[in-house]
């Protein structure tokens, strides 16, 4: 497993090593012990989510003020533009963002963990992602970061699909000055 740092520390790109032939391919996506190892940490995942979107879905900026998560985030159809911004007051890189690619070709992950809020906008026709979670789904604590804060400055690359689509609660996130944020 090549483990990719990003400009914010706690943020890791994952690429497993791929072992492929005329018959297809084959990869472990998670090994506790690889992973303790490449993050410094050994999270319990107790909830795995798949969802899938249609070119210009935005979902995010997605976070759980209590009952917070971690996430493990893989595409493993199409290509998704990954986003995890620090939320987190007493950091460094408080209000910093960390872009990649996740896609069924390139079988990147981004682990995320606590205290950051994550979302992705779909680039290919459709995108199916994978993503495991170290606490359950809780959603009266779920907050949304609005995607298009001048603040965060997330360049989204929009240009193939206009304008995204959104839930409304995505529509109507709190900007970064104004959310519950992590201390």
């Amino acid at each position: 497993m090549n483990i990719i740092e990003t400009a914010i520390a706690d943020l890791k790109i994952i690429e497993p090593n791929v072992f492929g032939d005329a018959r297809g391919f084959f990869y472990e996506s998670f090994n506790e012990r690889t992973f303790a190892d490449a993050v410094g940490a050994k999270p319990t995942f107790v909830q795995d989510n798949h969802s899938r979107s249609v070119r210009g879905v935005l979902r995010g900026l997605h976070y759980q003020i209590a009952s917070a998560q971690g996430k493990l985030v893989r595409a493993v159809v199409g290509e998704i533009f990954d986003v995890a911004v620090d939320i987190r007051k007493s950091s460094p890189t408080f209000g910093q963002h960390v872009e990649v690619r996740l896609s069924a070709e390139n079988k990147r992950m981004l682990w995320v963990p606590v205290g950051f809020a994550h979302g992705f906008l779909t680039v290919s026709d459709f995108a199916e992602v994978l993503y495991k979670t170290t606490d359950y789904y809780a959603p009266a604590h779920e907050r949304s970061l609005l995607w298009n804060d001048p603040a965060l400055g997330i360049d989204w690359p929009l240009a193939q699909s206009g304008a995204p689509q959104l839930k409304a609660a995505d529509m109507n996130g709190k900007t970064l000055a104004e959310a519950d944020l992590f201390a």
